[in-house]
């Protein structure tokens, strides 16, 4: 049943004083003020023309209900100034209690939480491109519409930071592949019993994703002019130890095509093997050895092979933060209004599968 009415808990009527005595008039933001001063000037009636014939004349609150619903429209399709809220932390509430009601909601925290901005850190854009393909992946249907709609606005701005800045265009290339999977077969499988909105509207989010797939595929990456001090200028120990930091072996491949030095330090079996053994137990490469042609263990066949049976370890400058005393989810520079007498003792990094293992109930 719709509910009717002004809401009980709203903070009331905004009253202005004026020659006729005070009148009810509502607050607009600032941004609508230049394209609708027409909307505060009216006091009385006001005439709204739906045809070049037909005029109808509406009371006060008619009036009141048209400039709110203008208002509403304005922002739904003005994608400019569809934002969402900017809070650095959100309390995880998993049931109602007198204080809160209902639960929070993996919907609710992707939407309050500002992923928005935080994509435009260099340390945490792996990890929100890392959390949007897992919620491709299986988390999208769960989604209400208003997360949804922010996912492919947040999924927009990825995408332009890519083709601008040219990082990282592999990983990105990856979670559209799974997002247009995933949406083939709710299009065509189950399509309206689960998708929020029109089936047509997620036909036009498809064909986005596919004309963004072949933006990253014809994507140049720019050859930078640098008279200083190249890569290949360093000596090859220092070569070495960079290949040595990388937790990625398709890293490693991709710096190794660059000169048939790097191929060199690239190809080497200590460096294959030091990052097996960082990913994988000992336990689980044992059961997968695979001998070279010299009766060698090729740990860089073992590295790929591993990967498809094991998830490998995952690495990211800065993470989300759960604090088990507080229950509030947060990212760790900012921090939150932790009442611990030390919060230190009750942080947790929140890796991307454990940010959606936390809204499963």
């Amino acid at each position: 049943m719709p509910f009717l009415g002004q809401d009980w808990r709203s903070p009331g009527w905004r009253w202005v004083k004026t020659e006729d005595g005070w009148k009810r008039c509502e607050p607009f933001s600032p941004t609508l003020e230049d394209g609708s001063n027409q909307l505060n000037d009216i006091s009385h009636t006001v005439i709204i023309t739906g045809d070049d014939e037909n005029e109808e004349v509406y009371n006060t609150e008619d009036c009141e209900f048209a400039a709110k619903k203008r208002k509403k429209d304005h922002f739904r399709n003005n994608t400019d100034s569809q934002c969402f809220y900017r809070e650095k932390w959100i309390y995880v509430h998993k049931e109602s209690t007198k204080e809160r009601h209902g639960y929070c909601t993996l919907g609710e925290a992707f939407n309050r939480l500002d992923f928005s901005s935080a994509i435009q850190d260099i340390r945490r854009f792996n990890y929100v491109v890392k959390l949007l393909q897992l919620i491709a992946k299986s988390q999208l249907t769960s989604l209400s519409g208003a997360a949804q709609k922010n996912y492919f606005n947040i999924l927009d701005k990825i995408v332009q930071k890519v083709m601008e800045d040219q990082y990282n265009p592999r990983l990105i290339k990856d979670l559209l592949q799974d997002l247009s999977s995933t949406l083939c077969i709710l299009i065509r499988g189950v399509g309206k019993s689960v998708l929020v909105g029109n089936i047509n509207i997620w036909i036009c989010r498809l064909e986005t994703i596919l004309l963004w797939q072949q933006q990253l595929k014809n994507l140049q990456m720019n050859k930078q002019v640098n008279n200083g001090l190249t890569l290949s200028d360093l000596p090859l120990h220092m070569l070495n130890n960079i290949l040595y930091r990388f937790s990625d072996g398709w890293d490693i491949i991709t710096l190794g095509q660059v000169t048939p030095t790097l191929y060199m330090l690239s190809e080497d079996r200590q460096l294959w093997k030091k990052l097996c053994q960082y990913h994988f137990a000992e336990k689980q490469f044992c059961r997968h050895l695979i001998p070279s042609e010299k009766g060698h263990i090729d740990w860089k066949l073992m590295y790929f092979a591993l990967q498809k049976y094991y998830p490998i370890k995952e690495q990211y400058g800065d993470t989300l933060h759960f604090c088990r005393h507080c229950s509030i989810l947060f990212w760790k520079d900012t921090g939150h209004p932790c009442t611990a007498s030390d919060p230190n003792t009750c942080l947790m990094p929140v890796s991307p599968q454990h940010f959606i293992d936390l809204f499963k109930f």
